[in-house]
């Protein structure tokens, strides 16, 4: 009997399927274990694939991505997680917080209000902190706008201010209602109308919000008109919803001449006709519509009130819409590059509308036909250059936005020029850097200076840049006081070859061979030349609010390095500085200067436990910088206390340093 059982749960048990996430989950957390980050995110997705209902992966996935600095792709899975299972606050916890750093404040405080709740007592607590970490000032600032517009009711920013933080709190009606009011006062500004649009989605004002998000999205601002088509139906809006759109922005004349068009094609001629009265008492410089007016003037034979329309079209800026009306009047045309003008014209409109829509790959086919047509359209080359960077191809990007900094049109060759200079670092044949660090320390009452200045080759594909360099390591005091005096820098310039990798989320690795030439002389036994060969790897990465950030806020800073020097008896030396703080918003009383204010934290080893190479810091800083300056110049004071971590026989283990200089880079 005994024996039976057995066999008959050994057959259960082979005939259990085979778990098809197993094989990519253990490749996932092995490499985990390892510290293969990226390589274990891979598996971790083929987990999910294999068993998407499975809470464990993407709790462990997202924990992966907060290792490697994607917070957002963390906050992604553990909405899954929580979707999965809403009773493991925990999951619901870690989603809250995360929204919170992601600036999706709102969603945030939603969760955290339902945890405090509904969760258990640890995590109601929690949640209960940080929902009144996030709601309280934004009920005082509600409060402060209130007081405001009872001084100025006609205020602008204060209705939008208010709108704003009433949103994140979720009073969606005062929201609404102060958008609303906002759009009356300044009705030119589309943002505010998607605003609007998104409250009333979220009031489930569906036709109201269709109307607010239709009018923003013809005409206005770029970024309006993308985010508001992104908020609507997918399919082409129906009459009745243009003329409620126009309702919201009757000076909206993008939107009404589009409904006119529409208006055409379904026939509906009197419609029109109304519509482009309409424009014309608003813009009667609007040539499209001067001459699609005339047009429906010359069907009815009314010719005296077409001419004036059509002959401001003739004299007008559009060549092409002018020979429409030339044909129209069976007048002979005037050469405009034969049919490609057409063409072009055509197919820009296209472009621009798959654009919009997001469709880039319809964008590139329509945007190659219009340069086709006319090779000389800086406006087409322009928006090759930004398509293929959207699509990550930099290498064409970088090739379209040099030939559209050269376009006549000023304000087309600026962009483009700002675009290429910004591409240039990372796709010139050659590039030549320069970076200078002097600062003086009163530790030892010296001025020092570090720089280099290198020269790299780019080779097509490959993942690496040779290079020439030029170091200095200087100072102004040369030796150390005391019995025994030491030297404070290398005192000397190093040429050298090497090659530097690219850089990889922030890692990368160099290699260089050379000779140190000291400008001292050490005397009859210390070569001024000395065979330098270094390398190592450089890692470096900020996160939050960093300085000239828009906003202000917390941010954090991390620089590691480990290098082998040849000279210091073929030393290893690791170098690991961390800086945690704050970002100011910019002192307008100061000529809008920009500041950080951090704790330092430096730990600097090597492997041979050099008494001078092995110490500890932490202490303030501070940097410091203003708009008008080159971008990369930034002035920092220290305040550091230190600690050697070797036995130390002529200095002492403890010191106090104040460090104060400038670090500056320039790429040409």
């Amino acid at each position: 009997m005994r024996l039976s059982l057995l066999l008959l749960v050994s057959m259960l048990a082979h005939a259990q399927p085979p778990d098809p996430a197993y094989q990519p989950l253990s490749k996932a957390y092995q490499n985990l274990q390892d510290k293969q980050y990226d390589a274990a995110i891979d598996f971790f997705l083929k987990g999910i694939e294999a068993a998407p209902a499975r809470l464990a992966i993407r709790k462990d996935l997202a924990y992966t991505y907060i290792k490697v600095g994607e917070p957002e792709a963390a906050r992604d899975q553990f909405a899954e997680a929580m979707r999965l299972d809403p009773a493991d606050f925990h999951v619901a916890l870690e989603y809250a917080f995360l929204c919170n750093d992601t600036k999706m404040q709102t969603e945030s405080r939603r969760v955290f209000d339902r945890i405090r709740k509904d969760g258990d007592p640890a995590s109601r607590a929690t949640a209960e902190a940080a929902f009144q970490n996030i709601d309280q000032p934004l009920a005082a600032g509600i409060g402060r706008w209130q007081k405001a517009l009872e001084l100025a009711p006609e205020n602008f920013n204060a209705h939008y201010e208010l709108a704003g933080l009433a949103e994140q709190r979720d009073e969606l009606a005062l929201a609404a209602e102060h958008y609303a009011r906002a759009w009356q006062l300044l009705g030119s500004r589309k943002q505010t109308l998607l605003d609007l649009g998104r409250v009333w989605k979220a009031m489930n004002r569906l036709e109201d919000a269709n109307s607010a998000l239709l009018a923003a999205s013809r005409g206005g601002e770029p970024r309006a008109r993308e985010a508001a088509l992104e908020l609507l139906p997918g399919r082409y809006p129906y009459v009745y919803e243009f003329l409620h759109a126009l309702e919201v922005d009757p000076q909206n004349i993008e939107l009404r001449r589009e409904l006119a068009f529409l208006q055409l094609t379904l026939q509906n001629q009197p419609e029109a006709e109304r519509e482009f009265r309409i424009i014309l008492e608003q813009a009667p410089d609007d040539l499209l519509s001067c001459a699609q007016m005339g047009f429906l003037y010359l069907t009815r034979d009314e010719k005296a009130r077409a001419m004036p329309l059509l002959e401001k079209v003739l004299k007008g800026s559009d060549a092409a819409l002018a020979n429409r009306v030339r044909a129209a009047l069976k007048m002979p045309l005037v050469e405009i590059a034969g049919q490609t003008y057409r063409v072009s014209n055509d197919a820009k409109v296209m472009a621009e509308r798959s654009l919009n829509s997001g469709y880039l790959a319809d964008a590139l086919q329509f945007l190659q036909q219009a340069h086709a047509a006319d090779p000389d359209d800086g406006w087409v080359m322009l928006k090759l250059g930004w398509t293929y960077n959207i699509l990550h191809n930099d290498a064409l990007a970088y090739r379209w936005f040099d030939l559209a900094r050269n376009s006549a049109d000023a304000s087309i060759s600026a962009e483009a020029r700002k675009a290429y200079n910004n591409l240039h670092p990372a796709m010139a044949t050659f590039r030549t850097t320069l970076w200078l660090y002097p600062f003086f320390s009163t530790r030892w009452h010296d001025t020092f200076g570090y720089g280099q200045l290198k020269t790299d080759l780019k080779l097509g594909g490959l993942p690496f840049r040779p290079y020439v360099s030029m170091r200095f390591f200087g100072d102004t005091r040369l030796t150390g006081g005391g019995p025994l005096p030491q030297y404070l820098s290398e005192s000397s310039v190093v040429l050298a070859v090497g090659a530097a990798s690219n850089s990889w989320r922030g890692l990368m690795g160099w290699a260089e061979a050379g000779s140190a030439i000291s400008y001292l002389d050490r005397g009859p036994q210390v070569h001024r030349f000395t065979p330098d060969y270094r390398g190592g790897l450089s890692f470096g990465k900020g996160f939050g609010h960093l300085l000239g950030a828009e906003e202000p806020g917390w941010f954090f800073e991390v620089n590691a390095d480990g290098i082998y020097v040849s000279r210091y008896d073929n030393d290893l030396l690791l170098y690991t500085q961390t800086r945690l703080g704050v970002t100011p918003a910019p002192i307008a009383a100061l000529d809008e200067l920009q500041t950080q204010f951090f704790w330092n934290n430096n730990i600097i080893r090597d492997a041979k436990s050099m008494d001078w190479a092995n110490y500890i810091e932490t202490g303030p800083g501070v940097k410091f910088r203003w708009p008008w300056m080159p971008r990369s110049l930034v002035f920092s004071v220290n305040a550091l206390r230190g600690a050697y971590t070797v036995q130390q026989y002529y200095r002492r283990p403890n010191f106090f340093d104040l460090r104060m200089g400038f670090w500056y880079a320039v790429t040409r």
